[in-house]
């Protein structure tokens, strides 16, 4: 299994990212077309990405604003990451009047981690536009994946 770490700075405090992380109307303002998020150890983590991809998991450890984890996999039937089964971890860390977010997904499958890593590259590019009060057009995937195999590029 593999792991995936990206770090970047965002113009906006620990408080604003972790709002855009936790509450889903601002969930879906960089990342999905809906989102349901209970975000406490125990709650839902379930966002619907591109077309109809169900991203699903379960928050494990909600200390606001500087982590969570949560686990995070594919609502779709023999896919070979089901929901679940791998964790996302974000760190929110303030660096002046910015905030330095460390992002690892653990767990994924060594064939998998080019698609997730231009997944993630997108969406938290997203997410340090919209957090420092920018905006960013429509969910990138949607018109995506039409062979339904699970990749959602742009323009595919």
């Amino acid at each position: 299994m593999a792991e995936l770490i990206r770090e970047l700075v965002i113009d906006a405090t620990p408080e604003t990212v972790f709002a855009f992380l936790t509450d889903p109307v601002k969930h879906t303002a960089w990342m999905g077309l809906t989102a349901d998020l209970d975000a406490r150890p125990g709650g839902v983590y379930d966002v619907v990405v591109g077309n109809r991809h169900r991203a699903r998991g379960e928050f494990v450890e909600v200390v606001e604003p500087e982590r969570l984890v949560y686990t995070f996999g594919w609502d779709a039937p023999d896919h070979p990451i089901p929901a679940g089964s791998t964790e996302v971890e974000i760190t929110l860390a303030p660096e002046g009047s910015k905030t330095r977010l460390r992002f690892v997904h653990r767990g994924l499958p060594e064939d998998a981690v080019a698609d997730h890593t231009e997944g993630w590259d997108t969406y938290l590019g997203r997410l340090a536009v919209v957090a420092a009060g920018g905006t960013v057009g429509p969910e990138p995937f949607a018109a995506g994946d039409a062979d339904g195999d699970g990749a959602t590029r742009p323009g595919r």
